[in-house]
């Protein structure tokens, strides 16, 4: 659902302006310097970008669906870090508040994290506990008006930067399974959590990912979303609903941005006296990639309207994630290939952009977990 086309075109457009003249420019210091300048994190703070899908009453800009997905094929054309470092304040590390917390807990919370002043982190998987997140082993043990938690959390986005974190900890240990998880927030300077060392990625170099280590750290009882034991699996999973229409947008831009750079060299770059875009092969992977983009822009449009219409988007959201984040990975092969071996050179930004979107069909559910998470419910429904 857009709300208005002229004020969404015109934020689009700023994006995209911002995208081609201060984040594009920058992505080299980035790679080299895995870190995000602090000039371009004032700029997104400055344009409201931490706070994209945060509603208006909070100070964000509380886009629809629809819209939040506009904007992040806008953003994703620029390197995914950037995207990563505003993607849980408006998506997983937020949502859970904004969907299931009290009002209390969200007055506390999402005004800052709309202002960037803080930074939201999703802390779910664990060391042993991934796709099989139900199975999580971190414990939270009631004592009083407290929880106390134990256990680690891994690869999780954001974690040195974060100044709160949305934790699923199992709280009745007698409830094996989804129920008896529960979701809460727990700040960075909470006595007993620690950090481990960043993680060294095959890409997305600034953005940064790290265990978080709770070592009978005593979190309010107050601090439990919603103030509701045993709801925390569901609040996740509903999360990462929202999350999943949100990368499968993102997986497009960066789609689009490579399909951009492949087209421009195919045209520039001259083999057999003649452009290598004339060639039909050449031609064959260009549209294999538009015909690709196309179709997954066309079915996380769809999701997004069927979500603001209030519809249940479970297995759209699965289908949109399986197929972008797959489509992604193909288009990044089609465009190393026409770059030839330049696309293998780091001086060319495909070669930075093959490793980067590989993440993407990984986290928020592998892609074997969407096909699991689809034929599920297409099994439900048809009972």
């Amino acid at each position: 659902m857009i709300r208005d086309q002229e004020t969404i075109k015109a934020l689009c457009d700023t994006v995209a302006r911002f995208v081609r003249d201060r984040l594009i420019p920058a992505e080299d210091v980035v790679s080299e310097t895995d870190e995000i300048p602090h000039e371009i994190v004032r700029d997104l703070q400055q344009l409201g970008l931490f706070g994209m899908s945060i509603p208006e009453e909070y100070g964000g800009m509380g886009l629809t669906m629809e819209e939040e997905v506009l904007v992040a094929m806008e953003l994703a054309k620029a390197s995914p870090c950037y995207r990563s470092l505003i993607g849980t304040n408006n998506g997983i590390g937020s949502q859970g508040l904004i969907l299931d917390g009290t009002e209390d807990q969200k007055r506390i919370y999402l005004p800052r994290l709309t202002t960037g002043e803080l930074i939201a982190s999703f802390a779910l998987t664990e060391p042993n506990a991934g796709s099989d997140a139900a199975s999580l082993q971190t414990t939270a043990v009631r004592d009083g008006d407290d929880y106390i938690l134990n256990g680690t959390k891994r690869y999780i986005t954001n974690a040195p930067r974060a100044g709160i974190f949305t934790v699923m900890a199992r709280t009745d240990p007698a409830t094996k399974g989804a129920g008896g998880i529960s979701a809460f927030i727990v700040e960075k300077d909470t006595p007993g959590l620690s950090l481990g060392k960043k993680d060294k990625k095959m890409g997305q170099r600034g953005a940064h990912t790290c265990d978080v280590i709770f070592e009978d750290c005593r979190v309010p009882a107050s601090n439990v979303i919603g103030h509701k034991e045993g709801a925390g699996f569901a609040t996740a999973m509903k999360t990462l609903d929202k999350g999943r229409l949100h990368i499968s947008a993102i997986c497009i831009g960066a789609a689009e941005r490579m399909l951009e750079d492949a087209l421009r060299y195919a045209m520039d770059r001259k083999q057999f006296r003649k452009p290598i875009a004339e060639f039909q092969l050449v031609q064959a992977m260009l549209a294999d990639s538009r015909t690709e983009i196309y179709a997954a822009r066309s079915m996380v449009l769809d999701a997004a309207r069927r979500r603001d219409d209030g519809k249940n988007v479970s297995t759209e959201a699965s289908c949109c994630k399986l197929f972008s984040s797959e489509m992604c990975g193909r288009v990044a092969d089609r465009a190393v290939q026409i770059h030839g071996g330049a696309g293998y050179i780091s001086e060319y930004a495909i070669e930075r952009f093959y490793r980067d979107v590989r993440l993407f069909r990984l986290y928020e559910g592998t892609s074997q977990i969407q096909q699991l998470i689809i034929a599920r419910n297409m099994i439900r429904e048809a009972a």
